[in-house]
Protein backbone atom coordinates (compact mmCIF):
# COMPACT_ATOMS: atom_id res chain seq x y z
CA UNK A 1 0.00 0.00 0.00
CA UNK A 2 1.39 3.36 -1.08
CA UNK A 3 0.48 6.83 0.05
CA UNK A 4 0.47 8.05 -3.54
CA UNK A 5 0.75 6.48 -6.99
CA UNK A 6 1.83 8.92 -9.72
CA UNK A 7 1.12 7.91 -13.32
CA UNK A 8 3.55 9.55 -15.73
CA UNK A 9 7.22 10.22 -14.97
CA UNK A 10 7.76 13.34 -17.07
CA UNK A 11 8.08 16.88 -15.77
CA UNK A 12 4.76 17.09 -13.87
CA UNK A 13 4.72 13.54 -12.55
CA UNK A 14 8.38 13.22 -11.61
CA UNK A 15 8.27 16.58 -9.83
CA UNK A 16 5.12 15.63 -7.91
CA UNK A 17 6.69 12.31 -6.89
CA UNK A 18 9.91 14.04 -5.82
CA UNK A 19 8.13 16.59 -3.65
CA UNK A 20 5.90 13.98 -2.02
CA UNK A 21 8.85 11.66 -1.35
CA UNK A 22 10.85 14.53 0.12
CA UNK A 23 7.92 15.06 2.48
CA UNK A 24 8.32 11.48 3.69
CA UNK A 25 5.52 9.79 1.78
CA UNK A 26 5.63 6.35 0.21
CA UNK A 27 5.37 7.03 -3.51
CA UNK A 28 5.17 4.80 -6.56
CA UNK A 29 6.05 6.55 -9.84
CA UNK A 30 5.15 4.67 -13.05
CA UNK A 31 5.50 5.34 -16.75
CA UNK A 32 4.66 3.22 -19.78
CA UNK A 33 7.84 4.32 -21.61
CA UNK A 34 11.36 3.02 -21.12
CA UNK A 35 13.20 5.90 -19.46
CA UNK A 36 15.06 8.04 -20.33
CA UNK A 37 13.56 8.85 -23.72
CA UNK A 38 13.15 11.93 -25.85
CA UNK A 39 9.72 13.36 -26.64
CA UNK A 40 9.04 15.96 -29.36
CA UNK A 41 7.60 18.72 -27.20
CA UNK A 42 8.54 22.33 -26.58
CA UNK A 43 10.90 22.71 -23.64
CA UNK A 44 11.60 26.37 -22.88
CA UNK A 45 11.28 27.00 -19.12
CA UNK A 46 10.80 30.57 -17.94
CA UNK A 47 8.55 32.70 -15.69
CA UNK A 48 8.44 31.02 -12.26
CA UNK A 49 9.95 27.75 -13.53
CA UNK A 50 13.68 28.49 -13.09
CA UNK A 51 13.10 29.83 -9.57
CA UNK A 52 11.35 26.64 -8.52
CA UNK A 53 14.09 24.51 -10.03
CA UNK A 54 16.69 26.56 -8.15
CA UNK A 55 14.77 26.27 -4.88
CA UNK A 56 14.56 22.50 -5.24
CA UNK A 57 18.29 22.22 -6.00
CA UNK A 58 17.67 21.12 -9.60
CA UNK A 59 18.79 24.11 -11.66
CA UNK A 60 22.48 23.27 -11.36
CA UNK A 61 22.00 19.59 -12.37
CA UNK A 62 20.04 20.78 -15.42
CA UNK A 63 22.79 23.22 -16.40
CA UNK A 64 25.29 20.38 -15.91
CA UNK A 65 23.65 18.51 -18.82
CA UNK A 66 25.42 21.03 -21.07
CA UNK A 67 22.34 23.23 -21.15
CA UNK A 68 23.11 26.97 -21.28
CA UNK A 69 21.40 29.63 -19.21
CA UNK A 70 19.22 32.06 -21.15
CA UNK A 71 19.83 35.58 -19.84
CA UNK A 72 18.89 37.75 -22.82
CA UNK A 73 15.83 38.19 -25.01
CA UNK A 74 15.12 39.75 -28.39
CA UNK A 75 11.47 40.55 -29.10
CA UNK A 76 10.63 41.61 -32.67
CA UNK A 77 7.04 41.99 -33.81
CA UNK A 78 7.87 43.95 -36.93
CA UNK A 79 7.79 47.27 -35.06
CA UNK A 80 10.67 48.25 -32.80
CA UNK A 81 12.77 45.26 -31.83
CA UNK A 82 13.46 45.24 -28.10
CA UNK A 83 16.46 43.59 -26.49
CA UNK A 84 17.05 42.81 -22.82
CA UNK A 85 20.41 41.73 -21.40
CA UNK A 86 21.75 40.25 -18.17
CA UNK A 87 18.28 39.11 -17.09
CA UNK A 88 19.33 37.35 -13.91
CA UNK A 89 17.86 37.88 -10.43
CA UNK A 90 19.56 36.38 -7.36
CA UNK A 91 21.53 34.02 -9.56
CA UNK A 92 18.47 32.68 -11.39
CA UNK A 93 18.33 33.32 -15.16
CA UNK A 94 15.33 34.27 -17.24
CA UNK A 95 15.14 30.76 -18.65
CA UNK A 96 16.62 27.41 -19.55
CA UNK A 97 15.69 25.08 -22.40
CA UNK A 98 16.95 21.55 -21.68
CA UNK A 99 15.96 18.82 -24.11
CA UNK A 100 13.24 16.67 -22.61
CA UNK A 101 15.40 13.58 -22.22
CA UNK A 102 17.84 15.52 -20.05
CA UNK A 103 15.18 17.42 -18.11
CA UNK A 104 13.04 14.38 -17.37
CA UNK A 105 16.08 12.37 -16.30
CA UNK A 106 17.15 15.03 -13.80
CA UNK A 107 13.64 15.11 -12.36
CA UNK A 108 13.27 11.31 -12.22
CA UNK A 109 16.69 10.95 -10.59
CA UNK A 110 15.66 13.53 -7.97
CA UNK A 111 12.42 11.65 -7.27
CA UNK A 112 14.26 8.34 -6.84
CA UNK A 113 16.93 9.96 -4.69
CA UNK A 114 14.14 11.33 -2.47
CA UNK A 115 12.80 7.80 -1.99
CA UNK A 116 10.14 7.35 -4.67
CA UNK A 117 9.94 3.89 -6.25
CA UNK A 118 10.19 4.06 -10.05
CA UNK A 119 8.73 1.53 -12.45
CA UNK A 120 9.13 2.44 -16.09
CA UNK A 121 7.69 0.25 -18.86
CA UNK A 122 4.65 -0.11 -16.62
CA UNK A 123 1.36 0.39 -18.46
CA UNK A 124 -1.66 1.28 -16.34
CA UNK A 125 -4.64 -0.59 -17.76
CA UNK A 126 -7.38 0.08 -15.23
CA UNK A 127 -8.15 1.53 -11.82
CA UNK A 128 -9.60 0.12 -8.62
CA UNK A 129 -12.41 1.76 -6.65
CA UNK A 130 -14.17 1.52 -3.34
CA UNK A 131 -17.54 2.93 -4.31
CA UNK A 132 -16.77 6.23 -6.03
CA UNK A 133 -13.32 6.59 -4.47
CA UNK A 134 -10.31 5.54 -6.54
CA UNK A 135 -8.06 3.23 -4.53
CA UNK A 136 -5.31 2.11 -6.92
CA UNK A 137 -4.22 0.97 -10.36
CA UNK A 138 -4.07 -2.23 -12.34
CA UNK A 139 -1.16 -2.44 -14.74
CA UNK A 140 1.22 -4.62 -16.67
CA UNK A 141 4.95 -4.58 -16.04
CA UNK A 142 6.71 -5.13 -19.38
CA UNK A 143 9.81 -6.53 -17.70
CA UNK A 144 8.01 -9.35 -15.93
CA UNK A 145 4.98 -9.51 -18.24
CA UNK A 146 2.83 -9.72 -15.14
CA UNK A 147 -0.43 -7.98 -14.32
CA UNK A 148 -0.34 -6.34 -10.90
CA UNK A 149 -2.61 -4.26 -8.70
CA UNK A 150 -1.22 -1.53 -6.49
CA UNK A 151 -3.20 0.51 -3.97
CA UNK A 152 -2.76 4.02 -2.61
CA UNK A 153 -4.58 6.70 -0.67
CA UNK A 154 -4.56 8.85 -3.81
CA UNK A 155 -3.72 8.29 -7.48
CA UNK A 156 -2.26 11.19 -9.45
CA UNK A 157 -2.65 11.36 -13.22
CA UNK A 158 0.32 13.09 -14.82
CA UNK A 159 -0.40 11.24 -18.03
CA UNK A 160 -0.68 14.10 -20.50
CA UNK A 161 -3.41 15.93 -22.36
CA UNK A 162 -5.05 12.64 -23.41
CA UNK A 163 -5.06 11.45 -19.80
CA UNK A 164 -6.51 7.99 -19.42
CA UNK A 165 -7.22 8.68 -15.77
CA UNK A 166 -9.20 11.80 -16.69
CA UNK A 167 -11.28 9.77 -19.16
CA UNK A 168 -11.87 7.01 -16.63
CA UNK A 169 -13.34 9.38 -14.05
CA UNK A 170 -14.99 11.62 -16.68
CA UNK A 171 -13.22 14.68 -15.26
CA UNK A 172 -15.39 17.69 -16.17
CA UNK A 173 -13.92 20.32 -18.49
CA UNK A 174 -14.05 23.75 -16.83
CA UNK A 175 -12.68 25.84 -19.74
CA UNK A 176 -12.24 24.92 -23.39
CA UNK A 177 -11.32 26.64 -26.65
CA UNK A 178 -10.56 25.39 -30.19
CA UNK A 179 -7.03 24.71 -31.35
CA UNK A 180 -5.36 27.90 -32.53
CA UNK A 181 -1.95 26.95 -33.92
CA UNK A 182 0.25 24.16 -35.24
CA UNK A 183 4.01 24.10 -34.75
CA UNK A 184 7.00 22.57 -36.51
CA UNK A 185 10.52 22.62 -35.16
CA UNK A 186 14.02 21.21 -35.35
CA UNK A 187 17.56 21.71 -34.05
CA UNK A 188 20.58 23.29 -35.75
CA UNK A 189 24.30 23.47 -35.27
CA UNK A 190 26.30 26.50 -36.38
CA UNK A 191 23.27 28.73 -35.86
CA UNK A 192 24.56 31.45 -33.50
CA UNK A 193 22.13 32.16 -30.66
CA UNK A 194 22.93 33.36 -27.17
CA UNK A 195 19.43 33.99 -25.82
CA UNK A 196 15.73 33.72 -26.48
CA UNK A 197 14.58 35.29 -29.74
CA UNK A 198 10.89 35.86 -30.39
CA UNK A 199 9.62 37.06 -33.75
CA UNK A 200 6.01 37.77 -34.54
CA UNK A 201 4.48 38.55 -37.91
CA UNK A 202 0.84 38.37 -39.04
CA UNK A 203 -0.07 34.68 -38.99
CA UNK A 204 3.40 33.57 -37.88
CA UNK A 205 5.48 33.28 -34.72
CA UNK A 206 9.08 32.10 -34.34
CA UNK A 207 11.05 31.05 -31.25
CA UNK A 208 14.82 30.56 -31.33
CA UNK A 209 16.85 29.53 -28.29
CA UNK A 210 20.02 27.66 -27.29
CA UNK A 211 19.71 24.15 -25.91
CA UNK A 212 21.92 21.18 -25.02
CA UNK A 213 25.11 20.28 -26.85
CA UNK A 214 25.57 23.62 -28.61
CA UNK A 215 22.39 23.20 -30.63
CA UNK A 216 19.81 25.88 -31.35
CA UNK A 217 16.11 25.14 -31.34
CA UNK A 218 13.97 26.73 -34.06
CA UNK A 219 10.20 26.59 -33.47
CA UNK A 220 7.71 28.08 -35.94
CA UNK A 221 3.98 28.45 -35.30
CA UNK A 222 1.25 28.72 -37.94
CA UNK A 223 -2.54 29.15 -37.76
CA UNK A 224 -4.24 25.78 -37.37
CA UNK A 225 -6.28 26.33 -40.55
CA UNK A 226 -3.01 26.26 -42.53
CA UNK A 227 -2.03 22.84 -41.19
CA UNK A 228 -2.64 20.90 -44.41
CA UNK A 229 -0.58 23.33 -46.50
CA UNK A 230 2.27 23.49 -43.99
CA UNK A 231 2.34 19.71 -43.55
CA UNK A 232 2.69 19.29 -47.32
CA UNK A 233 5.93 21.33 -47.36
CA UNK A 234 7.23 21.85 -43.84
CA UNK A 235 10.73 22.97 -44.76
CA UNK A 236 9.48 25.35 -47.45
CA UNK A 237 7.09 27.05 -45.04
CA UNK A 238 9.70 27.33 -42.30
CA UNK A 239 12.33 28.78 -44.62
CA UNK A 240 9.94 31.29 -46.18
CA UNK A 241 8.92 32.36 -42.67
CA UNK A 242 12.46 32.90 -41.39
CA UNK A 243 13.50 34.53 -44.69
CA UNK A 244 10.89 37.22 -44.02
CA UNK A 245 12.92 38.25 -40.95
CA UNK A 246 16.04 38.89 -43.06
CA UNK A 247 19.04 38.26 -40.81
CA UNK A 248 17.34 35.26 -39.19
CA UNK A 249 16.84 33.60 -42.56
CA UNK A 250 20.52 34.06 -43.34
CA UNK A 251 21.54 32.54 -40.02
CA UNK A 252 19.23 29.54 -40.40
CA UNK A 253 20.41 28.87 -43.95
CA UNK A 254 24.01 29.17 -42.76
CA UNK A 255 23.47 26.56 -40.06
CA UNK A 256 23.14 22.79 -40.29
CA UNK A 257 19.90 21.04 -39.36
CA UNK A 258 20.86 18.08 -37.18
CA UNK A 259 17.46 16.40 -36.78
CA UNK A 260 14.25 15.93 -38.71
CA UNK A 261 11.38 18.37 -38.45
CA UNK A 262 8.99 17.54 -35.63
CA UNK A 263 5.35 18.56 -35.59
CA UNK A 264 3.02 19.55 -32.76
CA UNK A 265 -0.48 19.79 -34.16
CA UNK A 266 -2.82 18.39 -31.50
CA UNK A 267 -2.81 21.39 -29.19
CA UNK A 268 -6.16 21.75 -27.41
CA UNK A 269 -6.90 24.46 -24.89
CA UNK A 270 -8.69 23.28 -21.76
CA UNK A 271 -8.83 23.20 -18.00
CA UNK A 272 -10.22 20.07 -16.43
CA UNK A 273 -11.48 19.68 -12.89
CA UNK A 274 -8.26 18.29 -11.44
CA UNK A 275 -9.50 16.43 -8.37
CA UNK A 276 -12.06 13.93 -7.19
CA UNK A 277 -12.41 11.21 -4.56
CA UNK A 278 -9.05 9.47 -4.44
CA UNK A 279 -7.59 11.05 -7.58
CA UNK A 280 -5.94 14.20 -8.90
CA UNK A 281 -4.60 15.51 -12.21
CA UNK A 282 -1.45 17.55 -12.72
CA UNK A 283 0.40 19.05 -15.68
CA UNK A 284 -1.14 18.68 -19.15
CA UNK A 285 -3.61 16.13 -17.79
CA UNK A 286 -5.32 18.91 -15.85
CA UNK A 287 -4.64 21.96 -18.02
CA UNK A 288 -3.31 22.20 -21.57
CA UNK A 289 -2.57 25.43 -23.39
CA UNK A 290 -1.35 26.52 -26.80
CA UNK A 291 2.47 26.79 -26.81
CA UNK A 292 2.56 30.51 -27.70
CA UNK A 293 3.60 31.71 -24.23
CA UNK A 294 5.58 28.52 -23.45
CA UNK A 295 3.57 27.89 -20.28
CA UNK A 296 3.59 24.09 -20.31
CA UNK A 297 6.61 23.12 -18.21
CA UNK A 298 6.69 26.09 -15.84
CA UNK A 299 2.99 25.62 -15.06
CA UNK A 300 3.50 21.86 -14.64
CA UNK A 301 6.20 22.57 -12.04
CA UNK A 302 3.97 25.07 -10.26
CA UNK A 303 0.95 22.75 -10.22
CA UNK A 304 3.08 19.86 -8.96
CA UNK A 305 4.17 22.14 -6.12
CA UNK A 306 0.57 23.07 -5.29
CA UNK A 307 -0.67 19.49 -5.52
CA UNK A 308 2.13 18.06 -3.38
CA UNK A 309 1.36 20.63 -0.69
CA UNK A 310 -2.35 19.75 -0.76
CA UNK A 311 -1.73 15.99 -0.62
CA UNK A 312 0.77 16.50 2.20
CA UNK A 313 -1.78 18.47 4.20
CA UNK A 314 -4.45 15.84 3.60
CA UNK A 315 -2.42 12.74 4.34
CA UNK A 316 -0.78 14.30 7.39
CA UNK A 317 -4.19 15.09 8.84
CA UNK A 318 -3.71 18.85 8.87
CA UNK A 319 -7.02 19.08 6.99
CA UNK A 320 -9.42 16.61 5.34
CA UNK A 321 -7.88 15.25 2.13
CA UNK A 322 -10.86 16.17 -0.04
CA UNK A 323 -10.82 19.74 1.31
CA UNK A 324 -7.10 19.99 0.64
CA UNK A 325 -7.58 18.79 -2.93
CA UNK A 326 -10.40 21.29 -3.47
CA UNK A 327 -8.02 24.06 -2.41
CA UNK A 328 -5.51 22.77 -4.98
CA UNK A 329 -8.08 23.28 -7.73
CA UNK A 330 -8.87 26.78 -6.52
CA UNK A 331 -5.22 27.80 -6.28
CA UNK A 332 -4.41 26.28 -9.67
CA UNK A 333 -7.28 28.13 -11.32
CA UNK A 334 -6.34 31.45 -9.73
CA UNK A 335 -2.76 31.00 -10.88
CA UNK A 336 -3.41 29.81 -14.41
CA UNK A 337 -6.62 31.42 -15.72
CA UNK A 338 -5.21 34.92 -16.43
CA UNK A 339 -2.35 33.43 -18.47
CA UNK A 340 -4.73 30.91 -20.09
CA UNK A 341 -6.88 33.71 -21.52
CA UNK A 342 -3.94 35.96 -22.44
CA UNK A 343 -2.27 33.04 -24.19
CA UNK A 344 -5.40 32.25 -26.19
CA UNK A 345 -5.59 35.84 -27.39
CA UNK A 346 -1.95 35.88 -28.49
CA UNK A 347 -2.22 32.47 -30.16
CA UNK A 348 -4.57 33.97 -32.74
CA UNK A 349 -1.33 35.35 -34.29
CA UNK A 350 -2.83 38.76 -34.96
CA UNK A 351 -1.21 42.20 -34.56
CA UNK A 352 -0.24 43.49 -31.15
CA UNK A 353 -2.83 45.74 -29.48
CA UNK A 354 -2.18 49.48 -29.97
CA UNK A 355 -1.36 50.01 -26.29
CA UNK A 356 1.34 47.35 -26.48
CA UNK A 357 2.82 48.99 -29.57
CA UNK A 358 2.88 52.39 -27.84
CA UNK A 359 4.74 50.98 -24.87
CA UNK A 360 7.23 49.13 -27.08
CA UNK A 361 7.88 52.33 -29.03
CA UNK A 362 8.51 54.20 -25.78
CA UNK A 363 11.03 51.57 -24.68
CA UNK A 364 13.00 51.56 -27.93
CA UNK A 365 15.73 53.99 -26.81
CA UNK A 366 15.58 53.23 -23.08
CA UNK A 367 17.70 50.14 -22.32
CA UNK A 368 17.20 50.34 -18.55
CA UNK A 369 13.41 50.49 -18.84
CA UNK A 370 13.48 47.73 -21.48
CA UNK A 371 15.32 45.45 -19.06
CA UNK A 372 12.74 46.24 -16.38
CA UNK A 373 9.96 45.54 -18.88
CA UNK A 374 11.31 42.05 -19.56
CA UNK A 375 12.02 41.35 -15.89
CA UNK A 376 8.48 42.40 -14.99
CA UNK A 377 6.92 40.46 -17.87
CA UNK A 378 8.75 37.35 -16.67
CA UNK A 379 7.76 37.95 -13.04
CA UNK A 380 11.40 38.29 -12.00
CA UNK A 381 10.57 41.65 -10.40
CA UNK A 382 7.22 42.97 -9.20
CA UNK A 383 5.12 43.35 -12.38
CA UNK A 384 2.60 45.63 -10.69
CA UNK A 385 5.26 48.25 -10.05
CA UNK A 386 6.40 48.36 -13.68
CA UNK A 387 2.96 48.10 -15.28
CA UNK A 388 1.41 50.63 -12.92
CA UNK A 389 -0.53 53.11 -15.04
CA UNK A 390 1.46 56.10 -13.79
CA UNK A 391 4.74 54.40 -14.69
CA UNK A 392 3.54 53.51 -18.20
CA UNK A 393 2.23 57.03 -18.81
CA UNK A 394 5.55 58.48 -17.61
CA UNK A 395 7.54 56.18 -19.91
CA UNK A 396 5.45 57.11 -22.95
CA UNK A 397 5.58 60.82 -22.14
CA UNK A 398 9.33 60.70 -21.56
CA UNK A 399 9.89 59.00 -24.90
CA UNK A 400 7.74 61.64 -26.67
CA UNK A 401 9.81 64.44 -25.11
CA UNK A 402 13.09 62.74 -26.09
CA UNK A 403 11.93 62.34 -29.69
CA UNK A 404 10.62 65.91 -30.01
Amino acid sequence: MYDVIVIGARCAGATTAMLLARAGMKVLLVDRAALPSEIPHGHFIHLHGPRRLARWGLLEPILATNCPQVTSILSDFGDHALTGHDLVVEGVPLGVAPRRMQLDQVLVDAAVEAGAELRDRFAVQDYTFDGERMTGVVGRDARSATRVTEEAAIVVGADGRNSRLARRVAAPVREEAPRATCWYFSYYSDLPCTGLELYGRPGRVIFVFPTNDDLTGLFVGFPIDELAAVRADVEGHILSTVDAIGQLGERVRGGRREERFYGATQLPNFLRKPTGPGWALVGDAGAHKDPFMALGICDALRDADLLAEAIGDGLAGRRPLDDALASYEQRRNEATLPDYHANLAMAQLGPLPPQHLRLRAALRDNPEATNQFFLATEGMVDPQAFFDEENIVALIAGAAVAQA
